[in-house]
This record gives C-alpha cells, structure tokens and sequence, in this order.
C-alpha cells in the first residue's frame, strides 16, 4: 500500500478508535459514575437506571462496541482493499 493511503487508512482507524473510546467513556464514567443521581430515577428491570449503567449496561455496550469497531474495520479494509478474504 502506497504512503498515502496507508496514512489514510491509519487516520479513519484512530477516529473510529477515538469516536468508540468516547462513546464507552460517557457511558462506563458518565452514566456510571457523574449521572448516576439523576439516572436513578429511572427504573429498569426493577432496578435504579444509574445503578445498572455502573454494574450492568457499561459491559453490555463495550462488547457491543466491539462488534462495531470489527464491523467498521472490515469495511475500511475492503476500501483499502487489505481484506483477508
């Protein structure tokens, strides 16, 4: 892969890291942590919202973050045509 575009490739994959590392970090340490009074207001499941982000939800949206970050990289190496299938 010429420089460039090896660059380029380099770039989108530190936004996407960048964009899904901010989305766990407002979830894990905002809901779970700064939001959890005002979050606990809310039931879910029979259990306070702010509660469940800080025990439960943030694990739940790192794996699904997961799948998207594998989901986005298969799509910007089959740009870059460096796919392994």
């Amino acid at each position: 892969m010429e420089k460039g575009k090896l660059q380029e490739y380099w770039s989108t994959n530190l936004k996407y890291l960048l964009g899904l590392l901010v989305v766990w970090f407002v979830v894990s340490y905002g809901f779970g942590i700064l939001l959890t009074d005002p979050l606990n207001a809310i039931s879910f499941g029979g259990f306070k919202l702010g509660f469940w982000f800080a025990q439960q939800g943030s694990i739940y949206v790192f794996v699904i973050l997961i799948f998207v970050y594998v989901s986005l990289m298969n799509r910007l190496d089959k740009k870059y045509d460096v796919h392994e299938d």
